[in-house]
């Protein structure tokens, strides 16, 4: 009799402010199409959800994203994304068990959005990198700036792309894995 190995999962938490491109970065990647938790921005959400420098979107994550990655018939990844709005936090304490890393995407036009993020992460003892989305090719700081300004640990991986492009999507995702394997085995 053949017996069948399940493959195992390594989970990844995706996270950043509201409207930073964690949708968009799992949907990039995930070689199925994603579940997405979207619903359109109301009139509710006035004076509620910060629309500055993301005046044009009218959709939010009201719950989570998730998407798969097939590495081997050994190995699949899932990908969840987190809700960005301060009032759906509550729910990150729920995702983050059992994940291996997390990513956050940040935006230069607005990086006091990646503040939580980055300290949802340090204060869990979770490795993570930073992905630096850089709308429509837009980046008006050097990395330097940009990881004083987040005041990342030098450590932390980060990179400088656009998220909606698979290959930065890949690149994020090796960068983690390579910073997970250089930690020590016991963290």
């Amino acid at each position: 009799m053949t017996t069948i190995q399940a493959a195992a999962a390594v989970k990844i938490l995706i996270a950043g402010g509201f409207g930073v491109g964690k949708t968009t970065l799992v949907g990039s990647v995930s070689e199925v199409a994603p579940l997405r938790t979207e619903e359109y921005l109301t009139t509710a959400s006035v004076g509620v959800d910060d629309l500055a420098g993301v005046d044009q979107k009218d959709t939010t994550t009201v719950a989570l994203d998730f998407g798969r990655i097939t590495v081997s018939p050994e190995l699949v990844v899932y990908l969840f994304g987190t809700p960005g709005q301060e009032r759906f936090w509550f729910m990150w304490n729920d995702l983050v068990n059992g994940a291996l890393g997390g990513v956050v995407i940040a935006d230069t036009r607005r990086l006091e959005t990646s503040f939580a993020s980055i300290d949802f992460f340090e204060s869990r003892n979770i490795p993570f990198v930073v992905a630096i989305n850089c709308f429509h090719g837009v980046n008006s700081r050097s990395a330097e700036e940009i990881r004083a300004a987040l005041d990342l640990d030098p450590h932390v991986p980060m990179l400088v792309g656009d998220v909606r492009e698979r290959s930065f999507g890949r690149d994020v995702l090796l960068a983690l894995v390579d910073h997970l394997m250089a930690l020590p085995a016991a963290r």
